[in-house]
């Protein structure tokens, strides 16, 4: 596959959103004959860049959208097959490690099959993935070397790499994740994904 668009997916496995918008890039992948690289960030640190919130925090106090933020989960969902998902009961959980090893995993040459495996715990299994027990098994339980991918996760390179793209990403004007970059212009949020593949084949 080519990728002549530059199309990037700045991705934190925090968000149940960015988890949406993962199970659905291999079909926008088939379809445009185009790969869509995935960018670590880190989205707490993000926010702080960007004078953001989270959604949970941002309208606490507004019932009717999330309410209709709910709602609208339960429609993609549906749109798209995802019977698999579970919300987190752990919801919000601290990102760090797991983001600092998807990195350690790109240097390792594992990334695609530990975004798969992390994923899969965070939003299908309910897995606690702020502890580095749970981690460890769940990485263990996916075929991968949990103990390589911590160990790299410490290293000073692997964290620069991972500060280094959130960096990046907020002045590049991105605010949040799920955030798609096709060449420069900016796409936020699973709703945009329609979007986002017509920009790839330039429509």
């Amino acid at each position: 596959m080519s990728n002549t668009n530059n199309a990037e997916f700045l991705f934190d496995f925090g968000s149940p959103n960015a988890y949406f918008c993962h199970k659905v890039i291999p079909a926008i992948e088939a379809r445009t004959g185009q790969r869509i690289t995935y960018v670590p960030i880190l989205l707490g640190g993000l926010f702080k860049l960007a004078n953001n919130r989270s959604p949970m925090e941002a309208f606490a106090a507004i019932p009717n959208k999330r309410a209709y933020d709910a709602h609208d989960i339960e429609r993609f969902v549906r749109k798209h097959g995802l019977s698999a998902y579970r919300f987190n009961p752990h919801f919000p959980v601290n990102t760090l490690k797991i983001m600092r090893g998807a990195c350690a995993a790109q240097a390792l040459g594992c990334f695609e099959r530990y975004v798969d495996v992390v994923y899969a715990a965070m939003w299908e299994q309910g897995r606690k993935m702020a502890d580095d027990g749970e981690i460890a098994a769940v990485l263990g339980a996916g075929g991968l070397d949990a103990a390589a991918i911590a160990a790299k996760s410490q290293e000073a390179e692997v964290k620069a790499a991972l500060l280094a793209n959130t960096e990046r990403a907020h002045a590049r004007g991105a605010f949040g994740s799920p955030s798609f970059f096709v060449g420069d212009e900016l796409w936020f949020g699973k709703e945009r994904l329609r979007e986002v593949e017509e920009a790839m084949v330039g429509g």
